[in-house]
Parts: C-alpha cells; structure tokens; sequence
C-alpha cells in the first residue's frame, strides 16, 4: 500500500501541542482525514483519527463521556464506569478509529506525513 497524497492543514494555537491535521490518501482509492502532527517532548509525532470513549447515563439513556460525573441530558449522577487500561496503567478515554497495523507501515506513515508537514512549514508565507 502507496501515500499517493498527504495533504496538510497547519493549526496556529498558542499554548497548544496541535500543529497540524493531515489527510493521507492510500493508492489513489482510500482517505484518511484528521491525522493528527502533535509536538511531544521527544519531538513531533503522529497521533491518529480517534474519538471519545462514552457510556449511557442509566436515567435516560444519553451518551455522555467517560469522564463526566453528570448527565448532559438530564442532569442525573452518573456512576463512574470501569474503565479500560493501557499496557502502562492510564485510563484509556480515547479509541483510534484508524490505525496502523504494524510497526513498518507505522514508520513510513508518520515519516511521510512529517516530510509533508515540513515541506509545507517551510513553504509557508512570512507573517
């Protein structure tokens, strides 16, 4: 499987880690969108399309995240759920949508979508 195209969208959020979206398009037949470029403390990183955990308040049936105490809906407490944990112990409050299967093709994604992020920094117009 070829990136055919990686199309970056540059975000300028002060105090934020954010510092792009990328679309990656895979043999001219299938898109992945909001790719995340995020600044981590060992440099930039890929992070992938992912979307919050939630579960239903017991009153009413409304889906609320993970981590509120109150209904959105109705305003009743919400029991805290079991949540689920990760190899290194912390909640787990987000599922990736997408994601890679391997380690391989883990490297040569986040590799290309940095060259595209570079590529289109450098190329950007002086404020």
């Amino acid at each position: 499987m070829e990136i055919t195209e990686t199309k970056i969208s540059l975000v300028n959020k002060p105090n934020s880690r954010l510092r792009a979206y990328a679309s990656v398009t895979f043999d001219n037949s299938f898109v992945v969108r909001e790719i995340r470029v995020i600044e981590g403390k060992n440099g930039l990183f890929v992070a992938m399309p992912s979307r919050k955990l939630q579960h239903p308040c017991e009153k009413c049936g409304f889906k609320n995240p993970i981590n509120y105490k109150f209904c959105g809906q109705c305003g009743a407490v919400i029991p805290t759920p079991k949540m689920e944990t990760s190899k290194n112990s912390e909640e787990i409050k987000h599922k990736d949508l997408a994601h890679p299967i391997n380690a391989q093709f883990r490297e040569y994604l986040q590799k290309k979508i940095l060259e595209a992020y570079e590529h289109q920094k450098a190329n950007m117009p002086a404020e």
